[in-house]
């Protein structure tokens, strides 16, 4: 710690010492107490404020200012112990058992802390502790916590050091880290060298396996994946908690006593050394500025943080990427280059220990050393010949990776380092037509592309062979939605592709698995999915932006014109289908029609339906759910059922009697009651509503008998929501009060029908989850609905009120600017206005909107709700109330006005 700069600014110990002295000669050891715990209050205030003032002035330079907080922790408890030795229980004639040690163990045992990390101590003392080293430990713990420090401490002896850190892992990883505070310094010096002789000693093949066991049951917990877009700091993939397993394992197998010390083990290279010191300077600043902005000890760096720190390390706006997007992408190149470092470190381990001799019928063949093209490979990995291999010829750096993928081999650290560092040499071959027929090859493998693009990334030498790939590098979009970088994104969506076409997601994908194989253009569909984001980051539509880079890019990769074409367009309409199943009425007529007319062929559905799906599921886990697959099968079976036969199969009145027909038999012994209602719906209601929903809607209505109000709900399993249908007598405002008594109840409405019959009568059906996107299926969930529909609709709850004062089930949408949006389309249907409205996703939103188009004399027919993330997107079918479209422009901008009022959050709402 020596080099902390002017340490008496952070703290003087001296003259602390010396202010405490002259406050116990004033006032005597016990009256002086409140006056030193003042005076340590002080010193610490003041030490926080110096390295926060020079964190602000240099606020990239982590390592100084966690070094700096451990130095002022440090100066405090030699302080503590002196003044509680000297002035509070001095024992001039201490016996051999009564010594004591302070040993800094964890993070500040490294002499590594942020501003509110907790202060990790162990009192050491020769044998079973004594009355003066009970008194002298109790009064230095007091002193620390009345300083308001989270103080994680142990009171042992030694023979309990050595036992306990024999059984515990935690323990021993603590005690890896031990260093001097203050106190006895022999018995320290004693307690290391037992812990190594007789804890470390021999078991160090075992601390490696559960150390990595840790690690990789961590990286689960918090999201696997280091480009999770709200990491966790400390312990998330590619962070601290990863550089410190490294350090930590070299220590105990090299008993390294600095990070520097890897390189002289041959455990990292200097370069990678110089990367590893810059991962974690880069770390320590952003979580040194955490815990500075929440005055707590925050790891997650959350949306809402992001920014802050963001502006506080002096990143800025450039032209299609904020500053919190620049920063974050620095922060996932960093965590890329930590997970690099970490596969190149323990691979050299790996190589370093030696495998266990390996079995099985092939462990003869994957062990002996052969040659293939000129490389070697041995013991399952592929490595290169020379360390000039790379430069000879710069194809090798995409056809070793092409190699490993089609031999199911691991590539060797020695070859990945050469690949990392002479990556700049791909440059010359990106025209080179063996080295783009590689790298296709590579990409549509039949094996493993996702392993082994995602290696072939982490070298450099993708966004270098391709570089519009290279500027998505570690790109994240600030939102709620995509919960992974760009290019990880990418690459999870092709392994899931390849695990389609395998067929092992056919009980979650049935539609892609069972269209995988009628494709023609295979190669069209892998680079499509490679494409379809490479734009992001630009200014401009990403999709339009992109098809100009796939017009370019694709002839250099071998693919003929037509192929060309098609990838353009499949990339220029990638958002189209997925916009159309979720925003539009599917059941409208018009809505297959001008879809149809886009799509134009069967080929490009079924490519298009493909890319659309391993978009969705690449997004992040649970965004791909059976209700979105079941609205993107919808689509498709009626697209391509117009496409097959270039028109609708049946007339309206046949199609009106097929459903009935449909319902008649699902209903079995009650199909009768078709017949009975049949006249009672318009054909619209008998088209749009599916069979087996159609039948639930019918015996409803004839157990209601007529009654005013009827609820029923139920878990919809087909749609992966909860079905509620409320038949009641129809009056203007029934759509939103239902809409309100759904939300009071917790739910979120993801689709809604509105139906009358011809006697008067509404039946709505509503498609509901909770705010996590599950459905309700508990009978107390389930009546909680029926309930608050009821006490909605008979004007028992104020409903307004009431919905305002509903917390956001999301609070961290807050961090985020939507601005509302209302678009009108009156050419999306033959029947219905089309109301679009974009906003922050927020509890009772649909509520107000549906109240606004009350209010706007507007009756609306079916409403599809889409999230985003933070953003919503309520759809609604309109018309006035003599059943027409809205097409008077003046009417037009008021019910635009009204929705932008509804959807403003500023906007105060007045019960009426």
């Amino acid at each position: 710690m020596s080099r902390i700069e002017n340490q008496r600014a952070v703290i003087d110990r001296r003259a602390l010492a010396g202010a405490i002295t002259d406050a116990v000669a004033a006032e005597g050891p016990a009256r002086a107490r409140p006056r030193v715990v003042e005076l340590l209050r002080e010193a610490l205030a003041g030490g926080r404020a110096e390295i926060a003032r020079r964190l602000a002035a240099r606020p990239s330079a982590g390592h100084d200012s966690a070094e700096a907080q451990a130095f002022l922790v440090d100066q405090l408890i030699r302080v503590i112990h002196d003044h509680v030795t000297a002035d509070l229980y001095p024992a001039p004639n201490r016996t051999s058992g009564e010594r004591l040690t302070i040993m800094a163990v964890g993070g500040y045992g490294r002499g590594e802390m942020a501003p509110h990390s907790d202060v990790d101590v162990a009192f050491i003392t020769p044998s079973k502790q004594t009355a003066w080293c009970e008194q002298v430990i109790e009064a230095m713990l007091y002193f620390l916590w009345d300083l308001g420090l989270k103080v994680g401490h142990s009171s042992r002896s030694l023979d309990d050091v050595v036992r306990m850190a024999k059984g515990d892992l935690t323990i021993r990883t603590a005690l890896l880290e031990g260093r001097y505070v203050w106190g006895d310094q022999a018995l320290f010096d004693e307690a290391q060298r037992r812990f190594w002789a007789e804890v470390v000693a021999g078991t160090e093949r075992q601390f490696v396996s559960e150390k990595l066991g840790e690690r990789n049951d961590r990286h689960k917990r918090l999201g696997d994946s280091r480009y999770v877009v709200e990491p966790n700091v400390k312990e998330g993939k590619g962070g601290l908690r990863d550089l410190h397993t490294l350090y930590w394992i070299g220590k105990y197998i090299h008993h390294v006593r600095d990070v520097s010390e890897l390189v002289d083990v041959g455990l990292l290279t200097g370069s990678e050394y110089r990367a590893f010191r810059r991962a974690e300077n880069f770390f320590w600043a952003v979580r040194c500025h955490l815990h500075t902005i929440t005055r707590r000890a925050e790891d997650r760096l959350t949306f809402d943080l992001q920014r802050e720190v963001a502006a506080r390390m002096q990143f800025a706006d450039r032209p299609g990427q904020s500053s919190v997007e620049r920063f974050m992408q620095y922060f996932f190149l960093q965590a890329k280059r930590v997970g690099h470092l970490t596969g190149l470190f323990l691979a050299q381990l790996d190589e370093q220990s030696g495998k266990k001799a390996p079995r099985g019928l092939l462990a003869g063949f994957r062990a002996r050393r052969r040659s293939l093209k000129g490389y070697v490979i041995y013991g399952g990995k592929i490595n290169v010949p020379s360390d000039d291999w790379f430069t000879q010829d710069p194809v090798r750096l995409i056809e070793i990776f092409a190699l490993a993928d089609a031999q199911h081999l691991e590539v060797h650290p020695e070859a990945l380092r050469c690949a990392l560092r002479d990556a700049r040499a791909v440059d010359a071959v990106r025209e080179d037509p063996r080295a783009n027929a590689l790298f296709l090859d590579l990409l549509t493998s039949r094996n493993d592309p996702e392993t082994v693009l995602r290696w072939f990334n982490e070298v450099g030498v993708f966004g270098r062979f391709i570089p519009d790939f290279g500027r998505v590098n570690a790109q994240m979009q600030f939102d709620m939605y995509h919960h992974y970088t760009v290019d990880e994104h990418t690459i999870r969506a092709v392994g899931l592709m390849a695990r389609i076409e395998k067929g092992e997601m056919k009980g979650e994908h049935p539609l892609a698995t069972g269209i995988v194989h009628k494709i023609q253009h295979r190669r069209v569909l892998y680079v499509s999915i490679l494409l379809h984001d490479i734009a992001k980051g630009r200014r401009g539509d990403h999709s339009v932006l992109g098809a100009e880079v796939a017009l370019k890019l694709c002839p250099r990769l071998g693919l003929s014109e037509e192929e060309t074409r098609l990838v353009s367009w499949l990339v220029g309409q990638h958002l189209l289908m997925s916009a159309v199943a979720f925003k539009r009425d599917l059941a409208d007529w018009k809505t297959i029609t001008d879809f149809v007319a886009q799509v134009q062929s069967v080929e490009r559905l079924r490519l298009l339906a493909m890319l659309t799906i391993v978009d969705i599921r690449a997004v992040g886990p649970g965004v791909w759910n059976g209700w979105k697959r079941q609205l993107i099968h919808e689509l498709y079976d009626a697209a391509e059922e117009r496409l097959r036969l270039g028109h609708v199969q049946h007339g309206r009145e046949q199609r009106v009697a097929a459903k009935q027909a449909q319902v008649a038999e699902r209903l079995g012994k009650a199909k009768g009651l078709v017949a009975k209602y049949a006249k009672q719906f318009n054909d619209a209601y008998w088209i749009a509503e599916p069979d087996d929903i159609v039948a639930m809607n019918l015996t409803q209505l004839d157990r209601a008998k007529g009654a005013a109000l009827d609820v029923h709900c139920e878990y919809y399993a087909a749609r992966g929501a909860t079905l509620v249908t409320v038949i009641a007598a129809d009056h203007p405002g029934l759509f939103y009060r239902i809409a309100g008594g759904i939300h009071l109840a917790g739910g979120n409405i993801i689709d809604a029908r509105i139906h009358t019959t011809r006697g008067g009568m509404a039946v709505d059906n509503f498609l509901v989850q909770d705010p996590l996107g599950r459905p309700f299926s508990e009978d107390s969930q389930l009546a909680r609905i029926r309930t608050m529909i009821e006490d909605a609709l008979a004007n028992r709850v104020k409903l307004v009120s009431q919905l305002a004062a509903r917390p956001n089930a999301r609070p961290r949408a807050d961090a985020f600017d939507v601005r509302p949006s209302v678009e009108v389309d009156n050419s999306a249907s033959n029947r219905f206005t089309v109301v679009e409205i974009n906003a922050r996703d927020r509890p009772a939103l649909l509520s107000r909107l549906a109240r606004a188009l009350f209010e706007a004399k507007l009756m609306v027919h079916s409403a599809h709700i889409a999230t985003y993330g933070e953003r919503a997107v309520d759809t609604f079918y309109v018309t006035d109330l003599l059943g027409e479209k809205v097409d008077a422009v003046a009417r037009l901008r008021t019910v635009e006005k009204k929705l932008l009022e509804a959807a403003d959050e500023e906007t105060v709402e007045v019960a009426v």
